[in-house]
């Protein structure tokens, strides 16, 4: 589900750990993405802060199905819907 809908709002969906976590901090987010098979060092801020901040935060299976949902031709650990 969650890669159709990263999919479909294309326009607004910041990938990669850090570009996520800035925009998470400067309130911009609605959601949160993470892949399931991404190192957990790495995830682990983003749920976090997901957590700290009340952002829903989906999983997904696999990083490259989530890079491919994004647009991009490599695996995405995370990815963020930017709120409308």
């Amino acid at each position: 589900m969650s890669y159709e809908k990263v999919t479909q709002v294309q326009s607004r969906v910041i990938i990669g750990t850090k570009q996520t976590l800035k925009a998470m901090k400067n309130g911009e987010i609605s959601e949160v993405i993470i892949a399931d098979d991404a190192d957990p060092k790495i995830t682990q801020k983003v749920a976090s802060l997901a957590k700290e901040l009340n952002i829903p935060c989906d999983r997904v299976d696999s990083m490259n199905e989530l890079g491919a949902a994004c647009g991009i031709e490599v695996g995405a650990s995370t990815a963020a819907i930017k709120q409308s």
